[in-house]
This record gives C-alpha cells, structure tokens and sequence, in this order.
C-alpha cells in the first residue's frame, strides 16, 4: 500500500510518477524497496489519469454486507432469557475489546 500511496504523494506534489522518484519516496523513511513491485505499479499506471481515478474512485458507492444471520426483533430477544444473557455477554465482550485498544 505504500507504494501506491508513494505514487499518490509524487501526483499530488506535481512530481513525474516513475521508478526513481517512487523509489526515493519509500527510501526516505527507510522502507525496504522491492524493485519488482515500484516496476509493476509503474506499468499499472501507464496510460492512467491519475486524478479522473481519484474522482471515479470517491463517487462509487458503498454497498453494505447484508448479515446472513436472521436479524431478531427486542421483542423476540425478550421472550427468551437465554437470548438476552448472550447478548449482555456480547455487548460486555465489545467492551473490553475496545478497552484492550487503548490500555
């Protein structure tokens, strides 16, 4: 991904997207290059607008994943206890996995 970001960077400061410069780009922070890999995303954007692809790319629109789990009304949760146990446990499992990001 940082090479792409690399290429990205080089755009926007109105530098010429090619080997050496991309090159440059990574080494400045001490990335370890793969020249195989700067080569292939150069051939990748022969021939592409880089700007027309940033447009098209901020107007696709998102589609959201649709659960495969059948989606269960309060009402339903609160007839069996069983269910309501499961989802406090969820609920407090969510909890401290957020807490676990930022101790």
């Amino acid at each position: 991904m940082e090479y792409v970001y690399a290429a990205m960077l080089l755009h926007a400061a109105g530098k010429k997207v090619n080997v050496t410069n991309v090159t440059k780009v990574l080494k400045a922070p001490g990335i370890k290059v793969d020249d195989a890999r700067v080569k292939a995303l150069i051939a990748a954007l022969d021939g592409v607008k880089i700007d027309d692809a940033i447009k098209q790319a901020s107007v696709v629109p998102t589609v959201q994943a649709q659960s495969a789990a059948p989606v269960e009304t309060e009402a339903e949760v609160a007839e069996d206890p069983k269910k309501e146990e499961k989802k406090e446990e969820t609920e407090e499992e969510a909890i401290a996995g957020l807490g676990a990001l930022f101790g």
